[in-house]
């Protein structure tokens, strides 16, 4: 069983939740409009073994919001505070989309605590300056507006579901509804009712990246590191020339390709993602501070 407690950190108070004590601790980094609970179909398993935390980015889930600091370095300003206060002894760690680019920064600045890491599908440049070279932007512009609703989630994952997405060169536009089932957009909805809108401005501006040089942040990562690369035809985000680069970049890096799985791989793929996960931190080498 987990529970939810409070980390306050730089005027923040940021929620997460901490499981028992059943092994060295495991630190999971949700993807952006998300929030900790979209690890759910991971953690009973992997609590078997580890001490999950599960944190809730700013603006995110539980955790409340600040005046600005939305950009990818600012979350992983909070999670190094995280990590480094709140967890103290080794971890490794867990991200998924921008949760994969946060674990990736806490990686390389506490390089001595943090003794493995777990990147699935890490977007890099497709969400930087590439965001307005495909159907992306359409996606957040579209769904910004919908942050901090009052409708009641069904409601609101039925308006979702009617977003147009438009790809730039391509005729006409689908509906976000055709692309996803609506017990996802339910959960996107649930998701999107305590965001704050402001998440999306810098997103959407093509800013996100700003001060975060994710290729200085690989290249400063001293541990073992798995890469899970899903397919771009359906949904991925981490394209080959920059899981390539990654690849290149890190030390001890696994890089496993996923043909025929989109970006949300812990969601809609669990069994095999389990099994790639288990596989890589039962491989690690704890080793106490």
């Amino acid at each position: 069983m987990l529970n939810e407690q409070l980390f306050h950190h730089d005027g923040l108070s940021l929620n997460f939740a901490i499981g028992p004590r059943n092994g060295p601790t495991l630190v999971f980094f949700h993807g952006v409009l998300r929030r900790w609970q979209c690890f759910v179909p991971l953690i009973p398993s992997l609590s078997s073994r580890w001490q999950i935390h599960a944190l809730d980015h700013r603006g995110h889930g539980g955790s409340s919001r600040p005046a600005s600091g939305y950009l990818v370095r600012d979350y992983i300003r909070d999670a190094v505070a995280f990590v480094r206060e709140q967890v103290q002894g080794p971890a490794v760690l867990y991200g998924h989309s921008l949760g994969a680019m946060v674990a990736a920064g806490v990686a390389a600045e506490l390089t001595q605590q943090v003794q493995g890491v777990v990147m699935e599908d890490p977007p890099f440049d497709t969400m930087g300056t590439r965001i307005s070279q495909s159907a992306l932007l359409s996606y957040f512009a579209g769904v910004q507006p919908f942050a901090e609703s009052t409708l009641p989630v069904g409601e609101l994952a039925r308006q979702l579901a009617e977003i147009p997405l438009t790809t730039p060169g391509k005729a006409g536009s689908i509906r976000l509804g055709d692309t996803r089932d609506m017990t996802a957009l339910r959960f996107t909805a649930r998701c999107l009712k305590p965001l704050d809108r402001e998440v999306l401005s810098p997103i959407v501006a093509g800013r996100w990246l700003e001060g975060f040089d994710w290729r200085s942040a690989l290249r400063q990562i001293t541990c073992p590191a798995l890469l899970l690369q899903s397919d771009l035809s359906v949904g991925g985000m981490l394209t080959d020339d920059d899981a390539a680069a990654a690849e290149q970049l890190m030390s001890d890096c696994t890089r496993i390709r996923l043909p025929n799985i989109g970006h949300q791989i812990h969601w809609q793929h669990t069994e095999t993602c389990l099994r790639l996960v288990n596989s890589f931190v039962e491989s690690l080498e704890i080793r106490a501070l």
